[in-house]
Formats: C-alpha cells, sequence, structure tokens
C-alpha cells in the first residue's frame, strides 16, 4: 500500500505507511526511492514561531567549516528539506537518515549485551573513550558557534562503528539566527540529563549542556551508571535521578548520603583527571554552573587519556586507564561473574562420532590375531 504524498522544498514525495521510528511530538518516516533520507512530521500542526525556525535552518551550515574524512559521517542531522503537504500546509522537515546498524543510539552502549550486538569486535573501554572524545568535541565545536544542544540525552545522539556520533532531533538547538538576531529557544529536555536550573524553568544554555555532557561522559566510562542513580538514606519515597540531581545527591561525590545502586562500578575506574572534572560536575556544579567543568575541559583530559590506555594480557578486550594497576573488568569478573567486554567464548566444534565397528571387520582382526600367534609357536618350536 503507498504512503502519504507530500511536498519536499515543493518537490512531490511519497512516505511509508508506517513511521520508523513514532514519538510523543513527532514521528519519523522513510521516503520511496531514497534510503538516505527520512521525514519528520509532528503530530500536532507546526505553529508560525516552528516554521519560522526551519525556515532560518535550511539558510545556515553550522559545523559545516572543517573538512571531514568520507568515512565521518555529520556532527548534526541538520534539516535539509521542508515538509508540506499537497495543499501547502506545513508539516516537518527532512534530513539525513541515521539508523541501525551503521548507527546506533548512545543508550545502546550501556550493556553488554547491546555492544556485543552492535559492536561485536571492538566496543572495549578504549572505543568508549574516544566515543567520549568525539561527543566533547561535537559539544565544544557548537558551543563555539553558539549553538546549544539543550535537549542532550543518550537517545538524542547515535554512535557509528568508528565512534562518530552525530546528533538528532535539531529542531531542538537554541540558537541565534547570525542574520537576523533572532533568538530560537529549546524548548525540550530530558529529566535524566536535565540540570537544576532547567528543571526550574530556566532557558537551555551551554552550562546546561555541560552538565548532559558529564552525565554522558560518565555513562560511557561506567558501563551505564548514571552518577545520579540509588536512594538517599533520608529519602521518604523512592527518589528519581530527577529528585537526586535536584538535590545535588551524587554517590561519586556523597556515596555516604545514599544507597548506592547494585552493581554499580566503582567511580575511581576513571582516571583521576575526568575523576575530578566528574566530581567537580556532579558536586559544587550541580548548583552552580560556573563550577561545571566545559566541554573543552573534558575534551583537553580525554585526549590525554587515549594516549594512555592499557591493554589487558589476558583477555585482548578489556582495556582501561593506566593510573590502575590491574585489570578492573578481570577483577569485577571475578567478583560477580559478569564480563562486561569479553567476547563470548565459543563453544569447541563437537568431535565427529567414531565410526562402528562392523561384524566382518572384528572377525578378520581375530583371525590375523591368531595366525600371528601360530606363527610365533611354529618360530620356536623349530629353533
Amino acid at each position: 500500500m503507498s504512503g502519504r504524498r507530500i511536498l519536499l522544498n515543493g518537490r512531490p514525495a511519497e512516505l511509508s505507511e508506517q513511521p520508523l521510528k513514532s514519538g510523543g511530538e513527532a514521528a519519523v518516516f522513510t521516503v520511496a526511492g531514497d534510503d538516505g533520507v527520512v521525514v519528520k512530521l509532528y503530530r500536532d500542526t507546526p505553529g508560525p514561531e516552528q516554521e519560522r525556525r526551519l525556515e532560518r535552518m535550511l539558510l545556515m551550515n553550522p559545523l559545516g567549516g572543517r573538512p571531514v574524512g568520507s568515512s565521518q559521517p555529520s556532527e548534526l542531522a541538520w534539516p535539509t528539506a521542508s515538509a508540506r503537504g499537497l495543499d501547502g500546509d506545513f508539516l516537518g522537515y527532512a534530513m539525513r537518515r541515521f539508523g541501525e546498524p551503521q548507527h546506533v543510539r548512545l543508550i545502546g552502549l550501556f550493556t553488554r549485551a547491546q555492544r556485543l550486538r552492535l559492536f561485536p569486535e571492538h566496543a572495549d573501554w578504549r572505543f568508549l573513550l574516544g566515543v567520549c572524545w568525539n561527543l566533547a568535541f561535537m559539544t565544544a565545536r557548537m558551543h563555539a558557534e553558539d549553538l546549544v544542544v539543550g535537549d542532550f540525552s543518550s537517545n538524542n545522539v547515535v554512535v557509528d562503528g568508528n565512534g562518530y556520533v552525530t546528533f538528532l532531533d535539531c529542531d531542538s538547538i537554541a540558537f541565534t539566527d547570525p542574520t537576523t538576531r533572532e533568538s530560537f529557544p529549546c524548548l525540550m529536555q530530558t529529566a535524566d540529563y536535565c540540570a537544576p536550573e532547567r528543571q526550574k524553568g530556566g532557558p537551555a544554555t551551554a552550562a546546561t549542556d555541560d552538565f548532559a555532557l558529564a552525565v554522558l561522559v560518565y555513562q560511557l566510562l561506567t558501563v551505564g551508571n548514571h552518577p545520579f542513580g540509588g536512594v538517599p538514606h533520608d529519602s521518604d519515597s523512592q527518589a528519581t535521578v530527577k529528585d537526586n540531581i535536584a538535590a545535588s545527591c551524587s554517590y561519586v561525590v556523597q556515596p555516604e548520603r545514599l544507597i548506592v545502586p547494585r552493581g554499580a562500578l566503582d567511580p575511581a575506574v576513571l582516571p583521576p583527571p575526568l575523576l575530578t572534572l566528574a566530581r567537580a560536575a556532579f558536586g559544587p556544579g550541580v548548583l552552580d554552573p560556573a563550577a561545571r567543568p566545559s566541554a573543552e575541559q573534558w575534551l583537553r583530559a580525554l585526549d590525554q587519556e587515549r594516549a594512555r590506555v592499557r591493554r589487558c594480557p589476558a583477555r585482548p578486550h578489556h582495556a582501561y586507564g593506566s593510573h590502575l594497576d590491574g585489570c578492573p573488568w578481570c577483577e569485577r569478573e571475578r567478583r560477580t561473574g559478569q564480563d562486561d567486554f569479553n567476547l563470548p567464548v565459543p563453544p569447541p566444534p563437537p568431535r565427529p562420532p567414531a565410526a562402528p565397528v562392523r561384524a566382518h571387520q572384528g572377525r578378520t582382526a581375530l583371525i590375523a590375531v591368531v595366525v600371528l600367534l601360530l606363527i610365533v609357536i611354529l618360530l620356536v618350536v623349530a629353533s
């Protein structure tokens, strides 16, 4: 069955009947005859402000001044065309497609099963460190161009097999139009990555991006552990991550204040320079945006650590920081039975069954033995 017909920059296009993915705000559809493009259609009729935002975005080329290799994808899934109904009504926009299996969401790197499924050959700790570097680099570049991610989370960023990252949902980015000086704020947010000032209704800023970046880096380097997980000892009910952020309650900084989540890694798995930044972000930086490490600070620290990574001599898929005397992943496996990175050992191939001895073969062998014995006896007697 054919899908919906629309206009992309005035040209007819046909969308898939069923959406590729669907959310509360919009649905994303593929385009017939073009696997490299998807179209995001808003559920509610977009207002003039959203239409104006897209018009200005289509005239911009953010992060476009740096040459990249042919293997590196765009760092932003920026709108490429306006999507309108056949009657001319504004519906949404088109963008390049970034989906599985070539690109997966960051949240897919938080669990062992997903890492082995998506990147079976190289999703070790060194790879995750490289993803963090690319994430910090993208964020620093955006801030240098006065762009603010705003709704920064593990679901809005995808990564490819080389560790390159791309930010999705660019229509929520906060920016000031370089030509008209119009300001377009970010109205979206994700609770688990939302700084306290945004929880209170404040605007998205570079500092709120820096908070979300710190959370994402920590999660990536601790195989998915959220730095604000756990339940405070003085909590009357099951506290959420959002509650802990608002209360500046992180086990990375003050583990004595709460029940640490079961199975959480010791924060000391992070090299000291990175752990120092994390404790600044999750300690004084929670309530004081000026105390948060910037994306550039994360970038410099991550750059230094990438050259110092050690490889476990016993298990090649175990990589870790040079500050550690031994492999933390081997130790974790010995203690918990859980191996976060090593590839599963394939079972040995089954041995072929032994060929059955047939009856006539058995009789032939017996006759040969008897004949040999008779020959030996005759030789003894003759001597």
